[in-house]
């Protein structure tokens, strides 16, 4: 299929297709990357109250002098958060200088203590419950929630008691890693997929691996561009490059149509070369219900 530019979620509201992740983007250099990126045609940010940066992307997303709602804002609620969602949300709005979240996620299924250790007397169905109610009562802050890191058996679990089918569920994808059980689960409920690390994460392998620079050379463009345009060229599903350099930004948002061919190639690597950037054991919940994480 020809790549998307956009995708429409579950509450009929359009999410850009390409957005900039800004994880380990530090207050410094993410308000520059921030305003670049909206400068240059980016129309979608992705953070967290877990990176220590909210307030300086919302210093970026002012910058750019771009008016709100040309932007769809993305941040999630911090794992040490989960038994106050309600107080989380309006820290969140507050250090990113906005009315509004066009998308807030539950970060980990993971609670955890201030101290960041696994807080087991609390459970995350129960975070989303509250999340449910906040979204519910406040359409005028919160325009959609969905998840992050949510494996098969986690969804299971989940879409049992739900009164808000989440809009998106944010996940580490890349040819290493492509969870073709989650991702068919997601389209199947029709539950828009974010990939990030889509690169492999920083120094990844598989900016040298030869199928992508096969087909990269193919096209003129660098292997990132194969890794990034991989997920555009797949419906449902939206993706998060990352950088704080101009020219990075720029070159991450240069999105090509890859053949059928191309992407089973692509996804052919996970056979021989399986590895995660981000392993869900560091909550310590273990792994999560994912199944190369068991």
């Amino acid at each position: 299929m020809p790549a998307t530019t956009s995708v429409t979620l579950n509450t009929g509201a359009v999410m850009p297709t390409v957005g900039l992740g800004t994880w380990k983007s530090k207050p410094g250099q993410v308000e520059h990357a921030v305003e670049f990126a909206l400068k240059n045609g980016y129309k979608h940010i992705d953070t967290a109250a877990g990176y220590q940066n909210e307030v300086e992307v919302g210093q970026g997303i002012k910058a750019s002098g771009l008016p709100r709602e040309q932007i769809f804002l993305t941040t999630k609620l911090d794992n040490p958060d989960q038994r106050h969602p309600a107080k989380a949300l309006e820290a969140s709005l507050k250090k990113l200088d906005t009315p509004y979240l066009d998308l807030w996620l539950m970060h980990w299924p993971a609670p955890m203590t201030t101290d960041g250790k696994p807080d087991r007397g609390h459970d995350w169905l129960d975070t989303w419950k509250t999340m449910e109610d906040l979204y519910l009562a406040h359409p005028e802050k919160l325009k959609a929630i969905g998840v992050s890191n949510f494996s098969v058996e986690y969804f299971e679990r989940l879409l049992k008691v739900a009164r808000v089918v989440p809009a998106v569920n944010q996940i580490e994808l890349h040819p290493s890693c492509p969870q073709d059980d989650v991702v068919g689960y997601c389209q199947d409920k029709g539950i828009v997929l974010t990939a990030y690390s889509p690169l492999g994460s920083d120094n990844s392998p598989l900016l040298t691996n030869e199928t992508v620079t096969k087909i990269a050379a193919k096209y003129g463009v660098q292997s990132a561009n194969v890794l990034v345009s991989l997920h555009a060229n797949k419906p449902m599903h939206t993706v998060l490059p990352k950088s704080v350099t101009n020219e990075r930004i720029l070159n991450n948002a240069k999105i090509i149509d890859l053949t059928p061919e191309e992407i089973s190639e692509l996804h052919d690597i996970d056979k021989t070369h399986h590895f995660r950037a981000c392993h869900p054991s560091w909550t310590g919940f273990g792994g999560l219900g994912f199944p190369d994480c068991k």
